[in-house]
C-alpha cells in the first residue's frame, strides 16, 4: 500500500480537515490546524506531502521522524500542527485497514469512558453562575471558565477582585463537589499573578490553567509555591522536549498537550508517558473539531494518568458549525452524563461526512482571534 494523495478542506467555524488516500482505497482523516492560522498550516501540510507520497502509510513512526527530522528547522506551532494532523490521519488509516480502533494498536484501553468538561462564560467572562448551573443540570461534573479579560502587567487590584468574584459566583452556583477549571490564557503577568493565585485558594479550583504565558513559566517557582490546588498548562507547547523541561521544574501538576498542535497521537503518547514518570496528570487540550476530540479520546484510553478531557461542543467560538455536524454517526462522540465512551470503531472511531465537508468548505472561514488593547492603546494578551 502506498500513499497517493493528501486533500485538505478549511471548514467553519475555524477548522482544517485532512484526508490521506492510498492506492488500496484505504484512507484516514486528521485535523491539522492552528486556530487563526489554518491556511498557513494547510500550506505546511502540502509541503510535507513531498515526504509522504509513495510511502507505506503503516510505517507511522518512520514517517513521523522523516517529517520532523528531515527538516533542518523543526518544532513550533505551524510545523508540529501540520505533522499532528498527518499523524492522526495515519493512525486512522492504519486502524481502518486493520479493522481496530487506534487504542488497540497502542496497547488496549485502560478505561471504558472518559470524563469531559464544557465551557461557560465566553472570552470576557460573564453570567458564569447561571452558565455553570446549566451545565451541571445537563450532567457535567466539571466545567471551565475564563478567569479574566485584559489585565495589564501591573493593574488595579480591582481586576483581581473581579476575577475572584466570578469564581466565587460559579462556586456558589454549583456547590462544593463540581470541578471548576479557571483558564487565564496567559492574560495575567507575574506581578499580578502572585496575589491572584493565592486568593483563588478559598474556592478549591479543579485546576488553574495558564496563569502566566508559556514563555514565563519558570517564574512559577517564585509565585506559585505551596498552592493547595493544581496548576495546568501545555496547549502552547509542541514537543516532548518542551514538556520534559517543564516537568523537570516540578511546578506543573496537569499537562494539556493539544493533539492537533503537539505532533499528533505519536508525540502525544510520548508526552503522556513522560508525564506519568513525573506523577503529572494528563488533560488534553481540545477546543477544536471532531477529529481532534476523537484522537484525544484514543490517547486518553491508553493513558492511566489521563483524568479529564476538554471538548468544544457549544463553545462560544463555534459559529456556523459545531463538533457533531461533520459526523455521519453523531452517536460516536455522544456525551452521556458528563462522559464520552471511548470510540471503538476502526481508526479514530468516527466517520466524517465527506460530502458535507466539501459543501461547507465552499464557505470556508477566515477566523482570527480578537486583538485586544489596554486603555493606553498597547496590545493586550488574548
Amino acid at each position: 500500500m502506498k500513499i497517493t494523495g493528501l486533500k485538505t478542506w478549511q471548514v467553519p467555524p475555524r477548522w482544517l480537515f485532512l484526508k490521506i488516500e492510498t492506492d488500496a482505497g484505504v484512507y484516514g482523516w486528521g485535523e491539522p490546524v492552528v486556530e487563526g492560522r489554518a491556511a498557513t498550516v494547510e500550506a505546511a501540510v502540502h509541503e510535507l506531502s513531498d515526504y509522504l507520497i509513495g510511502q507505506d502509510p503503516h510505517r507511522i513512526e518512520h514517517l513521523w521522524n522523516m517529517m520532523y527530522r528531515g527538516g533542518f528547522y523543526r518544532g513550533g506551532p505551524i510545523l508540529m500542527s501540520a505533522i499532528a494532523g498527518i499523524d492522526q490521519a495515519l493512525w486512522d488509516l492504519k486502524g481502518r485497514d486493520l479493522g481496530v480502533p487506534v487504542h488497540q494498536l497502542l496497547g488496549g484501553a485502560c478505561r471504558d469512558r472518559m470524563q469531559v468538561y464544557a465551557w461557560t462564560g465566553g472570552d470576557r467572562p460573564e453570567d458564569v453562575g447561571s452558565g455553570a448551573k446549566a451545565l451541571v443540570d445537563k450532567g457535567f461534573s466539571a466545567f471551565k471558565m475564563n478567569g479574566s479579560a485584559e489585565m495589564a502587567i501591573v493593574d488595579s487590584h480591582r481586576k483581581i477582585d473581579e476575577a475572584v468574584a466570578r469564581v466565587a459566583e460559579a462556586r456558589a452556583a454549583v456547590g462544593p463537589d463540581v470541578g471548576i477549571a479557571i483558564d487565564f490564557h496567559g492574560r495575567v503577568h507575574r506581578p499580578m499573578a502572585k496575589s491572584l493565585l493565592r486568593e483563588l485558594e478559598a474556592y478549591n479550583p479543579m485546576f488553574v490553567e495558564e496563569p502566566v504565558l508559556p514563555e514565563h513559566l519558570p517564574c512559577l517557582k517564585q509565585i506559585a509555591g505551596n498552592l493547595s490546588y493544581p496548576l495546568a498548562t501545555g496547549e502552547r507547547l509542541h514537543t516532548r522536549y518542551q514538556f520534559r523541561d517543564l516537568m523537570a521544574d516540578g511546578m506543573i501538576d496537569i499537562i494539556q498537550p493539544d493533539l492537533s498542535h503537539c505532533g499528533g497521537i505519536s508525540e502525544g503518547l510520548k508526552i503522556a508517558t513522560l508525564a506519568s514518570a513525573h506523577d503529572v496528570a494528563l488533560a488534553p487540550h481540545c477546543p477544536l473539531g471532531p477529529l481532534t476530540l476523537a484522537a484525544s479520546l484514543q490517547l486518553d484510553a491508553v493513558c492511566h494518568n489521563a483524568f479529564i478531557q476538554e471538548q468544544s461542543m457549544g463553545i462560544h467560538y463555534n459559529q456556523g458549525n459545531d463538533v457533531l455536524d461533520y459526523l455521519s454517526d453523531k452517536s460516536a462522540l455522544k456525551i452521556d452524563n458528563g462522559y464520552i465512551a471511548i470510540p471503538d470503531g476502526p481508526g479514530l472511531g468516527v466517520e466524517i461526512d465527506q460530502a458535507y465537508v466539501e459543501e461547507r468548505a465552499k464557505i470556508g472561514h477566515r477566523w482570527r482571534n480578537p486583538v485586544w488593547t489596554h486603555d493606553d492603546g498597547s496590545i493586550a494578551e488574548w
